[in-house]
């Protein structure tokens, strides 16, 4: 049996940063913005086996769509090679708002 290749301690910064860019293809079929300028993911680590913990909220608690979006999340994910498991932890605090959205989402939404 072969064993697994882990990510090099100095790479997984810049592997976080796909894991980002790859997040930013989970739109919020809602509001029709991805996740990441929404302000929904509030945390993004990645240990050496591959296992990548994404902490985010949503907009409002309750939502109806999250297990459509941890299940887009994960598939996003599958295209980063590096990550071999994902574990997303669902917080409520600090509350999301409108303030935690980038310029380009509140732009798009016509939010000033």
């Amino acid at each position: 049996m072969s064993e697994e290749k882990k990510v090099a301690a100095e790479d997984i910064d810049d592997v976080k940063d796909q894991i980002l860019t790859a997040l930013e293809s989970v739109i919020d079929p809602e509001l029709g913005i991805d996740i990441v300028n929404l302000g929904l993911i509030y945390g993004v680590d990645l240990n050496e086996e591959g296992l990548c913990h994404i902490k985010m909220t949503l907009t409002i608690m309750g939502c109806p769509l999250s297990d459509l979006l941890n299940d887009e999340i994960t598939q996003a994910l599958n295209e980063v090679p590096e990550v071999k498991d994902v574990d997303i932890e669902l917080v409520w605090y600090p509350a999301w708002s409108v303030d935690k959205m980038s310029r380009y989402a509140r732009i798009a939404l016509g939010i000033r």
